[in-house]
């Protein structure tokens, strides 16, 4: 087959529909073992970043996008029709949620049929991003076939869940197994055999991409649960008067049958907050309660107010109302070691806190300014005068690079919400 041939070789020309923290690695992965690939992307200042030769995702050095550019190995358009030409498209593009917590596939959809009218005969298309059990076959497929395109033959289809850790520096795309189901044998063979070229052997093919799609959410399901138990954890441990973190550190060194998660003020990021609910939403369309999982998702919805409600009875040791006192945030990014701060807890106990009236700001070294309830905040520099200042420091990102032994020492009050502030009589631990 002439598309296995130009995988093999890599004279396919590779194109990724959304250059955001899952395409732009994947496309960079794919230059970086010398395909020419094209990029699609609709925000203007991304696509202005990516032709100066810049990169905004933490994991893909800028010097990489300038020299796989100066190469011709990569290009970034703002039109579709620069996907024409593309032998192997992957679609990397959101699947947010309404306010109703219905999935909008909206942006899917358009990518698909962006597809469908620039169409090359024999192109193998995947989608990797999250969504719920389905997509794949009821939605993608019949876009693509219109017109009397015929899958197998005229174009070639899977499902592939991103498995993108923002930060990780032990694990990345080119080391991360990749699990694939296609729409039917010969686009799981084709996926696995384009995915092959960056990964090796580590592509794990399944049966259907709904069973890909199912892996996925099942993942993300499986940490949005355990890190419910431990938050429910820290909160009996709270009222047991007891230490949630030694309890942990002291479960873990059981060598088997248990596998440690550690609470915090919420979650956040482009899966766990979502992705669970994609399953429960096409769950209940078939009349099918997922209580697990949405259990999960009420505990780790109400750590925020949690955190502000210990933050206010910090205060009242010192006879000082959350209203008007001066709140310093330290870490809003949505995890260590990344400038991601989508569906950051961070932003929430923020939110409820300027809402109880108190002053807040914030240091992050990863996100210089933010958005939030319109306005704009600026990170402020981390000084024994701005420590002095706080009448409360609340510890909600543990980045490293930080001294957080000054934090201990130089604030009148600490509220560590990830145990990384040295133990001292003014620090108090989630």
């Amino acid at each position: 087959m002439e598309l296995d041939r130009r995988l093999e070789d890599k004279s396919a020309r590779v194109g990724v529909v959304g250059l955001g923290y899952v395409g732009l690695p994947l496309a960079a992965e794919f230059c970086r073992r010398g395909f020419r690939v094209d990029g699609f992307e609709i925000s203007r200042p991304r696509l202005a970043a990516l032709k100066a030769g810049r990169s905004y995702v933490d994991d893909v050095p800028s010097a990489d996008i300038a020299r796989f550019s100066k190469a011709g190995l990569f290009k970034a358009h703002g039109t579709s029709q620069a996907l024409s030409g593309c032998e192997a498209v992957f679609i990397c593009v959101q699947t947010p949620l309404r306010k109703t917590g219905e999935p909008n596939l909206g942006p899917i959809t358009e990518a698909a049929r962006t597809l469908r009218r620039y169409s090359k005969k024999g192109r193998l298309v995947v989608l990797e991003s999250t969504v719920f059990p389905g997509v794949t076959q009821e939605w993608i497929l019949p876009i693509l076939a219109e017109g009397g395109r015929r899958l197998g033959q005229d174009f070639f289809l899977a499902f592939s869940p991103e498995r993108v850790d923002p930060g990780n520096k032990n694990y990345g795309i080119a080391n991360t197994p990749k699990v694939v189901g296609g729409a039917d044998a010969e686009s799981t063979r084709l996926a696995c055999l384009a995915y092959a070229q960056i990964l090796g052997d580590k592509v794990v093919p399944v049966s259907s991409s709904r069973a890909a799609e199912v892996v996925k959410l099942l993942e993300n399901s499986f940490r949005s649960v355990n890190i419910a138990l431990v938050n429910e954890m820290a909160l009996i441990c709270h009222r047991l008067g007891l230490d949630v973190w030694e309890v942990l550190s002291a479960a873990a060194t059981k060598p088997f049958g248990f596998m440690p998660f550690y609470p915090g003020p919420g979650i956040g990021g482009h899966c766990i907050p979502k992705d669970p609910k994609l399953l429960a939403w096409k769950m209940r369309t078939l009349n099918f309660e997922p209580r697990f999982i949405e259990l999960a998702s009420a505990i780790n919805g109400s750590m925020p107010a949690h955190v502000v409600e210990r933050v206010a009875a910090l205060l009242n040791k010192d006879k000082k109302p959350l209203n008007g006192s001066r709140i310093l945030v330290l870490g809003v990014a949505y995890k260590s070691g990344t400038s991601d701060y989508r569906e950051s807890p961070s932003l929430d106990v923020m939110h409820l806190l300027l809402e109880a009236k108190a002053r807040v700001v914030y240091h992050d070294p990863r996100v210089p300014s933010l958005r939030l309830d319109g306005s704009l905040l600026k990170s402020r520099p981390l000084t024994a005068s701005l420590l002095r200042w706080a009448d409360c420091a609340a510890v909600l990102t543990a980045h490293r690079g930080i001294d957080y032994g000054a934090v201990a020492r130089g604030a009148r009050r600490v509220f560590d919400a990830r145990n990384a502030v040295p133990a001292g009589p003014a620090v108090e631990k989630l």
